[in-house]
């Protein structure tokens, strides 16, 4: 049977997504606890707000391969039904860590792991619009919501419906991990790179 394996999958990807990599990173070098800090997130972006420009792309990027590596995991322990319920549960455990009190990050750098260990082209193709969004706003989270806005439809072209599915639910997450982000750009009240919140 491979509901064991599904579950497994499932498991796995969930403790690999509550490993707080902005917390130990900071801590690591002696800034303290990043959660008093900025908008009081455990990401990247407020790992930023240190002055540590280092420490924010080694947050990135281990965020973003803690996603794929539960990706690759599920797919080997139970094929593409692992790949689903193991980076679902990536960002779940990113997003509601059980060692932190279930108050973590807003789960953008996990949901791009994800995305590009599922379906790279689409991947690539959010990536730049990421990039390109909040290089024009100077705003991080105009850039990232603008990128999951799109992924579920080019993950769907790139990787068929079940992918598309998985990054839709992924979005939806980061979107609501994101109302307060949502309600500023609304407003106009967005800090920019640069400001505090």
């Amino acid at each position: 049977m491979r509901d064991p394996f599904i579950i497994l999958a499932a498991l796995i990807g969930y403790l690999l997504g509550t490993i707080p990599f902005g917390l130990i990173l900071t801590r690591a070098a002696g800034l303290g606890d990043i959660r008093t800090i900025g908008s009081g997130n455990i990401g990247a972006t407020n790992v930023l707000r240190t002055g540590n420009r280092k420490l924010a792309a080694a947050t990135l990027l281990l965020d973003g391969v803690k996603g794929a590596v539960a990706v690759a995991l599920g797919l080997f322990l139970a094929g593409r039904d692992g790949v689903f319920v193991g980076g679902l549960a990536a960002v779940v455990g990113h997003l509601f860590p059980v060692w932190l009190k279930f108050k973590g990050g807003k789960g953008v750098a996990t949901g791009f792991g994800v995305l590009f260990a599922a379906a790279w082209p689409a991947g690539l193709a959010a990536g730049a619009v990421w990039l390109a969004v909040a290089r024009l706003s100077k705003m991080s989270s105009a850039g990232a919501l603008s990128a999951f806005a799109l992924a579920p439809l080019l993950a769907w072209a790139a990787a068929g419906p079940e992918i598309g599915l998985l990054i839709l639910l992924v979005a939806a997450l980061i979107f609501v991990r994101h109302e307060a982000n949502i309600r500023r750009l609304l407003a106009g009240t967005e800090p920019r790179f640069g400001q505090t919140k």
